[in-house]
């Protein structure tokens, strides 16, 4: 069976504030004068490698870990997963 690094980003759903992104917004970006980026969103990224039959089946078995394990606040957190075979 092939074997496939999933990829997991958290991240805030829009309009839910976050506090990180802000902090790196105006502390390092505004400071160092660059004025055209106007927003900054941060996230977690988690990556598992997992021995699966097919690319889906290995997505929805990480996803479904991550449910279970309470990983993340589905209320406030957006979850994208990407993969790849290795």
């Amino acid at each position: 069976m092939p074997n496939y690094q999933i990829s997991i980003v958290i991240e805030n759903k829009p309009g839910i504030s976050d506090p990180e992104g802000d902090t790196i917004l105006n502390d390092l970006v505004l400071k160092d004068k660059n004025t055209n980026i106007t927003q900054i969103r941060s996230g977690t990224i988690l990556k598992f490698s997992i021995t699966d039959s097919n690319e889906q089946s290995a997505k929805d078995s990480i996803l479904k870990i991550c449910d279970e394990l309470r990983i993340y606040n589905p209320l406030v957190s957006k979850v994208t997963a990407t993969s790849e075979e290795i």
